[in-house]
């Protein structure tokens, strides 16, 4: 079974409603089903209730930062092997760095092109499918 044939499911995380629907229109041109949420609590609270195949996340929120919300992603057995994409403003060394150490899968600095972020979704969905 192709990646294509499979109803692809992506939880996207940030406190500015503005970059969420950016990103949820382009995955939505994909025939992506999209899940929103503003923090990365309300996040945890989505993602006990449904499997995603990727969450993509933003790092400054409020109640539960992204690299927070990282961690739990990894360090739960349901969702260990979930993808983390975290999608921030955020671009200095240190701050990739961290992200990578708290299980982020991939660290893309907004604002970005959107071929680049679905370069990266699909990438992460083939190496991870299985």
């Amino acid at each position: 079974m192709s990646v294509n044939q499979i109803m692809i499911k992506i939880l996207v995380v940030d406190d500015n409603h503005t970059p969420r629907e950016v990103i949820s229109e382009a995955l939505k041109q994909f025939n992506i089903q999209v899940t929103e949420a503003s923090n990365g609590v309300e996040a945890t609270k989505i993602i006990e209730k449904e499997k995603f195949n990727l969450v993509i996340t933003d790092v400054v929120m409020p109640e539960m930062n992204g690299y927070e919300l990282c961690r739990w992603i990894k360090s739960n057995p349901g969702t260990e092997k979930v993808p983390v994409i975290i999608c921030s403003t955020k671009g200095e060394e240190f701050d990739i760095h961290w992200a990578t150490k708290q299980g982020a899968d991939a660290y893309i600095i907004k604002p970005f092109k959107t071929m680049e972020l679905l370069k990266t979704i699909k990438y992460l969905l083939k190496h991870n499918v299985g």
